[in-house]
């Protein structure tokens, strides 16, 4: 679209933080932000640590009777669009809504989606499902790009700021699956309905409604802190999309009709018989869906990108940085699917001689990302000239994905003998996987806002979801595994790939370093 002479070109702010009272050091929004992805991950992890085992529970249990297979290719497919739906949540903030309205309306549906899960029927679970996915896919970028609004290019506080806005995301993470857990599957809880007259088996139930109260909490806190933020999210990044406003709405409008069109007929078709998909068929054609747009978005990014030379080899390094986190991920994501089918099934849950819900092993890893955060983050400013790049971190988070199921694989081959293994295996594995992903994950958000172009700057922080998307189905189809595939083995191939990935990506660390020097 062409600008009119007579008008000035719109712009996303020159930011600069409030003056005033700081938090930690850094600027004020970042306590806004932080708390209200604190409350989003309380719903969105203490939703996670029970639904594959909701799934999977017996009908007569109040659960859905799944087995693994089933529940799997689901959880997978859930998981992978809560980030692929990141793409088309940071076009639309990009373009049309900005990253601040794009936040508050991707909160206010997740927990439309949290309240639809707390009826107990099939049809409410797949629309709360599909309800999270849709908001989570607006927030998730660009609540991230933000962050980095917040921050000048050069500032040495940025990753530690990326650092403390991780930690925020885990206090919630670490309180919701004991929270949710307890409601879902605590005996107490479960002993408190029954005296109330209600059935034990609906507990499940009461733990996705607290999730969606976690929901409303961010939702509150977002909308009365946003005064704090400055200019940061106010405009659409994109100023020739802001002076074609119009034009883009139509494209979203055209995209929301065909999307719901594909919907509608799948439905019918479905409901009349003459289609009768599974779950293992459906998440089939989603992997081949996910990598048509995986090669679809890196094919157009080289080969029709409107790159200068030096944003072109930026791109090239967001690739590989691409292609290894989605290797973590695939790894990580498991916690919430095969991990913790294992502490359901071959964990012995009791800590002096009470049981307590496998669920809450969900929670000791989050627990060592709110003790090591700071701590990351402090390492990071102390190395000064000598803190390792962006590649290396990233060699290093895979290295410690790798070693946590390396751990596993003695642990696994004992409970196949039909010995419960103590907790301790997994939290061992969890605190692996907490080294990995601080020297990743945050550290990654940090490096894709700097990496990207300011023009699109919340398209790519939906790229780099796109990894933990599609490592997120993967993690999914390993855990469909765990009922026909030996568990020990199955560790082992996850070791093994988070460790020769490690190697491969440290081969590439001095070319990569080579690459951004040159000059533009």
């Amino acid at each position: 679209m062409t600008q009119a002479i007579s008008e000035p070109t719109p712009r996303a702010p020159t930011l600069h933080p409030l003056p005033g009272a700081t938090f930690f050091g850094h600027p004020r929004g970042l306590m806004t932000l932080f708390f209200t992805e604190m409350w989003e991950r309380f719903s969105y992890y203490g939703m996670r640590a029970i639904l594959i085992l909701f799934m999977t529970a017996a009908v007569s249990k109040g659960g859905l009777g799944f087995d693994a297979s089933q529940a799997g290719a689901i959880y997978g497919i859930y998981v992978s669009l809560v980030y692929l739906l990141s793409l088309p949540g940071g076009w639309i903030a990009d373009r049309i809504l900005g990253a601040r309205r794009s936040v508050l309306y991707g909160g206010i549906v997740i927990m439309a989606g949290h309240i639809c899960l707390a009826f107990p029927t099939l049809p409410t679970f797949y629309s709360g499902l599909a309800l999270i996915v849709l908001g989570t896919g607006l927030l998730k970028p660009n609540i991230s790009t933000m962050v980095g609004q917040l921050y000048s290019p050069t500032d040495s506080r940025r990753d530690a700021g990326f650092s403390i806005f991780y930690m925020g995301i885990n206090i919630g993470a670490f309180v919701s699956p004991l929270v949710v857990g307890w409601l879902a599957q605590g005996e107490g809880f479960q002993s408190l309905l029954s005296r109330a007259g209600i059935a034990p088996e609906h507990a499940w139930h009461f733990g996705f409604a607290a999730a969606a109260v976690g929901m409303f909490c961010g939702v509150i806190q977002y909308a009365l802190g946003s005064r704090h933020l400055a200019g940061a999210g106010l405009l659409a990044n994109d100023p020739q999309a802001v002076a074609g406003r119009s034009g883009e709405k139509k494209k979203l409008g055209y995209g929301l009709a065909l999307a719901v069109g594909v919907l509608i007929v799948f439905g019918a078709l479905a409901l009349s018989g003459a289609i009768h998909p599974s779950a293992e068929k459906i998440s089939d054609s989603f992997g081949l869906f996910l990598t048509a747009v995986v090669v679809g978005f890196f094919g157009w990014g080289f080969l029709f990108g409107n790159w200068s030379p030096d944003e072109r080899r930026r791109f090239v390094v967001i690739f590989v940085l691409f292609v290894a986190s989605t290797i973590f991920w695939a790894g990580f994501e498991q916690a919430g699917s095969t991990l913790n089918l294992f502490a359901q099934r071959d964990t012995d849950n009791h800590f002096l001689g009470i049981e307590y819900p496998a669920s809450w092993l969900q929670s000791p890893q989050a627990a060592f990302i709110v003790a090591l955060a700071p701590v990351f983050a402090w390492l990071w400013l102390r190395l000064g000239k000598r803190d390792p790049s962006s590649p290396t971190k990233f060699a290093l988070g895979l290295l410690f994905m790798g070693l946590g199921f390396l751990i596993l694989v003695p642990a696994a081959q004992i409970s196949a003998g039909g010995v419960k293994v103590s907790p301790m295996w997994l939290v061992t594995t969890y605190l692996l996987h907490t080294f990995g992903e601080l020297c990743l994950s945050p550290v990654g958000l940090s490096a894709y806002t700097r990496l990207a172009p300011a023009r699109v700057a919340s398209l790519m922080m939906g790229v780099w979801f796109l990894s933990i998307s599609v490592g997120g189905y993967i993690g999914g189809r390993v855990a469909g595994l765990y009922e026909s595939f030996p568990v020990p083995t199955l560790f082992a191939i996850c070791a093994a790939t988070g460790l020769v990935s490690a190697i491969a990506l440290a081969c590439l660390i001095r070319p990569i370093r080579k690459m951004l020097e040159r000059p533009a």
